[in-house]
């Protein structure tokens, strides 16, 4: 379902102790602040008013249909006078999506010589939501809260990232992982448990045979690949050999029949992510890489060596950013520049990384891969556009997953990098490279990485609270004794947590 599709219900809280006439000023005034929180067109999806709910039974009814619907992302809740909150109780235990309590009134500005008993009465959010997050506390409910007028574009803003978070778990709980044959052998960070991430997140992550691609790549017509062909010359500067009638230009062709043997195989699955090795590539004449950077630019989920959890981060980014000017891509942590200057990470893979995150025309270009045991395969080349981002992983604790995340500045390369055939970033991680990395480190944070010019940080932050996962951060006043202590405290938090 696409995010246009997808609506968050606004439930507002009252009793019937105030008689119809203020029922229905509360009826109204929760429109009114729907209004002003839609008025501006940026929130990333729509919000839908439902009736003031007065009772207990109401109340488990509308959570019993918002967790039903398939198009309910999320709810706001909003306690607009002085809604008793055990009625809420059944309502929060059958409530299974995310939610948003949103602490706000109707008017702006308070009337000070108006003032009288009937406006207290009706005009009660401060007392009201209060009595409603003891009980989201005393339930351990999961949510975000949000304290302002819906007026105010800094509220709007906080909403909208709790929006987008609600958006990728939406995304989480329905989407599919292929893997192209297994990870690569012994390395131990892209391992983890697909069952515990389909519990947690509700990913779905299953394997099959490259030889499985390999035979859509063969049913692949030359009409499809002279399209895909015809967009790569008018998308990038296209290196000589490899434009039509040139010596390298069939190996353009195989590219390009990668690429819709894939699509066909992602769309007819039903799979939005997916992995490959380089150390199993079956019958393909090339490690896909052309084919790849064109799917992620294309919002698929994608990382290497079969590691499925970074390719579902890099999916779950994308959806979560969608709309937003920026980008995403799977990435890894290669090699440091430590000095003279800024300390600085040179950023990169061998082909995979997602054009989104540069604003240049990428250069599509040919060059040998002393890994894999194949032909020659075609990648684009560029450089990350500068500017804020982040940096995330995924890692499996064995009991829990850990999410660990770094600020970064994305900056220009020191000097032209005319020798190195891949697409890469450079950045400045927060606090200092040497901090950042002993933290990430520290941490256990792999070294593949989903990277993000188009997200802010609460957005992730929202994300790791509807999902209830551990997210380590590592920014500007990051140290690592400190970070060596709060991980302390996650191990002992997360184990006392767990269900007997």
């Amino acid at each position: 379902m696409s995010a246009n599709a997808l609506e968050v219900w606004f439930l507002t809280g009252s009793q019937g102790l105030y008689g119809d006439d203020v029922l229905q000023q509360v009826a109204q005034q929760s429109a009114d602040v729907v209004r002003d929180l839609t008025s501006s067109g940026d929130l990333p999806l729509r919000v839908v008013q439902k009736p003031v709910l007065t009772s207990a039974e109401a109340i488990r009814q509308m959570c019993l249909d918002a967790t039903a619907a398939p198009q309910c992302a999320g709810v706001i809740v909003w306690m607009h006078t002085f809604s008793p909150a055990k009625a809420w109780i059944g309502g929060l235990n059958a409530l299974d999506k995310p939610l948003l309590h949103l602490h706000t009134q109707a008017n702006l500005s308070l009337p000070w010589h108006e003032i009288d008993m009937d406006f207290m009465n009706l005009n009660q959010a401060a007392h009201g939501d209060r009595e409603f997050a003891f009980m989201e506390t005393r339930m351990r409910v999961r949510r975000k809260t949000v304290v302002g007028h819906c007026s105010q574009p800094e509220t709007r803003a906080r909403v909208a990232s709790w929006m987008r978070a609600a958006n990728g778990w939406h995304e989480a709980r329905r989407l599919r992982v292929v893997r192209f044959g297994d990870n690569m052998r012994d390395v131990a960070v892209t391992e983890g448990d697909k069952v515990e991430a389909e519990i947690r997140f509700g990913v779905s992550v299953n394997t099959f045979s490259v030889n499985d691609l390999v035979r859509v790549v063969d049913e692949v017509s030359d009409a499809e690949v002279d399209a895909i062909v015809k967009q790569c010359l008018g998308s990038y500067d296209v290196q000589s050999s490899l434009r039509p009638d040139a010596t390298r230009h069939s190996s353009l062709r195989y590219a390009a029949r990668i690429e819709a043997a894939l699509r066909r195989f992602l769309e007819n699955g039903g799979f939005d992510a997916m992995t490959t090795n380089f150390e199993d590539l079956g019958g393909l004449r090339q490690l896909p890489g052309l084919a790849v950077q064109r799917l992620m630019a294309d919002g698929y989920g994608f990382a290497g060596e079969g590691d499925w959890k970074t390719a579902v981060l890099v999916r779950l980014l994308k959806v979560m950013a969608d709309g937003l000017p920026g980008g995403t891509s799977f990435m890894e942590d290669y090699t440091y520049h430590f000095g003279p200057g800024a300390q600085r990470v040179l950023g990169a893979h061998m082909l995979e990384v997602c054009p989104s995150i540069t604003t240049a025309t990428p250069s599509c270009e040919i060059h040998p891969l002393s890994i894999g045991d194949r032909e020659d395969p075609v990648r684009l080349v560029f450089t990350a556009d500068s500017g804020p981002g982040f940096v995330v992983g995924m890692l499996d604790m064995g009991d829990r997953f850990r999410l660990v995340a770094n600020d970064i500045s994305l900056v220009a390369p020191d000097e032209p990098l005319p020798k190195l055939p891949v697409a890469r970033a450079v950045w400045e991680p927060a606090p200092s490279l040497s901090t950042a990395a002993a933290a990430w480190m520290t941490a256990g944070g792999p070294h593949h990485t989903a990277l993000t010019t188009a997200l802010s940080f609460e957005i992730l932050n929202d994300f790791a609270t509807i999902a209830g996962v551990e997210l380590v951060h590592v920014d500007a006043n990051t140290t690592v004794d400190q970070l060596t202590k709060e991980l302390r405290w996650n191990q002992l938090y997360y184990k006392l947590a767990q269900p007997l």
